[in-house]
């Protein structure tokens, strides 16, 4: 199989990372979690203890150094040379990635860092402009996608399993907004490119997901 490059983008909650891990891991490719690295941003800019405004979230850039590592079918994730891979997946973080992610300078910052990561060919890369604007020439493309129902049944299942108090309403709020929000910004906004395979993985086990995925990239 030639080298290639994988886009893999979505909504919030549509279980892109589950399905993309296992995925590389089967292909031996490595993977590359574009939301995490924006987690990381939001991460970063909470530690300032201010009001995330714009200006609070641009300067975290300044000094901030993201590192991922892809090792045993999970992606651990370092800001700093500190590890932060469970705490960037709590309520807080959610409620204010997507405004994080939304800035150009944020935008522009990660994805110079994103294109260098996958120069090496056979990289599966998840996040939710990859194949718009990334990688616009990905060998494989998919939009992977659900109902806003079944997205927050995933989430509501994930962090109650993680201890969180959390109220499965509330989340389908958030993830509508989410939804929104990345619809809506001014720089490579979420949306399905028009080569990319549309994946609506509701009512679809995480095994089925993956071996759709694998099967179009065998065939690239």
């Amino acid at each position: 199989m030639k080298k290639i490059v994988v886009a893999v983008d979505g909504p919030a909650g549509a279980g892109k990372s589950t399905v993309s891990q296992i995925a590389a891991d089967k292909l031996k490719f490595t993977y590359i979690d574009t939301g995490a690295m924006y987690r990381a941003v939001a991460w970063k800019t909470l530690q300032a203890n201010k009001e995330v405004t714009d200006e609070v979230i641009v300067s975290s850039l300044s000094d901030i150094d993201i590192n991922l590592i892809f090792e045993n079918k999970k992606t651990r994730v370092f800001v700093n040379n500190k590890e932060v891979t469970e705490e960037i997946r709590t309520p807080e973080i959610n409620k204010i990635v997507s405004k994080v992610a939304a800035l150009v300078p944020v935008r522009e910052k990660l994805t110079e860092l994103q294109r260098k990561m996958g120069e090496k060919g056979n990289v599966l890369m998840d996040g939710r402009d990859i194949g718009t604007y990334v990688f616009p020439n990905a060998d494989v493309k998919i939009f992977l996608t659900a109902s806003v129902e079944e997205r927050a049944r995933r989430r509501f299942e994930e962090l109650k399993a993680k201890g969180f108090d959390v109220n499965i309403k509330e989340i389908e709020k958030d993830i509508a907004l989410r939804d929104k929000l990345d619809s809506e910004r001014e720089m490579a906004p979420l949306k399905k490119a028009d080569d990319a395979v549309l994946l609506d993985t509701t009512g679809m086990s995480i095994d089925e997901v993956v071996a759709k995925i694998i099967s179009l990239c065998e065939v690239a």
